[in-house]
């Protein structure tokens, strides 16, 4: 959820050089079951614009209702919302509505943080009933500095608190320059991921033929060189056996959470029997950790359909899930 945080900050400067002002709605506990999980926040303008969302909608405009008052005085609230009777989820949401006005040294610090690769904590502090409190609120540990989302002064107090991590945001390497490679930018954009594409020097590509891509990189595999960490995936696709091969012998020094392979099983194959000739002592775990054909089977025909497949793959490894269809799953679908 980094990237919907990220998002919200985003919008926040926008609406101030608007001199609009703005309230940040955070569920910050549950009990029972609903849409989104504690930890889901929301940006409210006072122009009636909204950034995220903390469910299905319903909640949505009930928190608009109850941020007025927010708006008016400055002070801080917890609604609770009881799914049970109007959105059948069974569960009763602790919604924190707080003033959204984070200092210059809050923003340049969380744009370093960003930039830097580095998680951050946020803790909001609530109690469990509907009510104002002026102690109520959230702060953001940025290199070990809280920072209040409102300027009050620190720390904030309460009976409660609801402490949230926020790893780096989830970024996607693609290699390959073709038009399947156009469209797993465009969907791993919208998903939220921060999107690189490496595309060979020799081929007439740039940043803007790559909609949804953040930055672009031209190289070849003998002059890679990736920023990669375990909030990482990175996908061959340049359908160029020899530039696999080329890029896969580069990025053998590195430790991804994910790495696939386009292409049938065979070629797969024949590359990493490729691969071991030239570095027979290369580290079996990065064998293992390689995905190919890369995708789940779910029939997928077209591009559009195989970047789906692609993606819902890496989900799967990154959040440790045995794909099946949810209807099969015993037991309570978030864990």
């Amino acid at each position: 959820m980094t990237h919907e945080f990220k998002a919200i900050v985003s919008a926040y400067i926008k609406a101030k050089q608007q001199g609009i002002s703005c309230v940040l709605a955070s569920v910050v506990a549950l009990e029972g079951s609903s849409y989104r999980r504690p930890g889901v926040r929301m940006l409210l303008q006072a122009d009636g614009k909204r950034v995220g969302a903390v469910s299905g909608g319903c909640v949505e405009k009930e928190i608009e209702v109850q941020a007025q008052s927010v708006f008016k005085t400055g002070t801080a609230k917890v609604i609770t919302y009881d799914g049970r009777y109007r959105l059948g989820c069974e569960g009763i949401l602790y919604v924190l509505i707080e003033p959204f006005y984070p200092t210059e040294a809050f923003l340049d610090a969380f744009e370093r943080v960003l930039n830097n690769r580095k998680e951050f904590i946020a803790k909001s502090y609530f109690e469990p009933t509907h009510g104002e409190n002026s102690s109520f609120g959230t702060e953001i540990l940025l290199f070990n500095t809280a920072y209040s989302l409102a300027e009050k002064s620190l720390p904030l107090e309460s009976s409660e608190y609801f402490e949230q991590n926020y790893p780096p945001c989830f970024q996607l390497v693609v290699i390959g320059g073709e038009h399947d490679a156009v469209n797993l930018c465009q969907y791993a954009n919208l998903t939220g991921w921060e999107v690189t594409v490496v595309v060979d020097p020799r081929e007439d590509k740039q940043l803007s033929d790559f909609p949804g891509a953040t930055h672009y990189i031209a190289a070849d595999g003998a002059h890679l060189s990736l920023a990669v960490d375990q909030n990482t995936a990175i996908v061959l696709m340049t359908h160029s056996y020899t530039k696999d091969l080329a890029y896969l012998l580069a990025l053998l020094e590195t430790n991804p959470a994910y790495l696939g392979l386009l292409g049938p099983t065979k070629r797969r194959n024949n590359l990493l029997n490729d691969v071991l000739e030239r570095v027979p002592d290369v580290n079996p775990s990065f064998l293992e950790l390689i995905k190919g054909p890369a995708g789940l089977d779910i029939g997928s025909e077209t591009p559009q359909e195989i970047c789906i497949a692609v993606m819902a793959e890496i989900l799967s490894v990154i959040r440790n899930r045995d794909a099946q269809p949810l209807a099969n799953k015993a037991g309570s679908i978030h864990v």
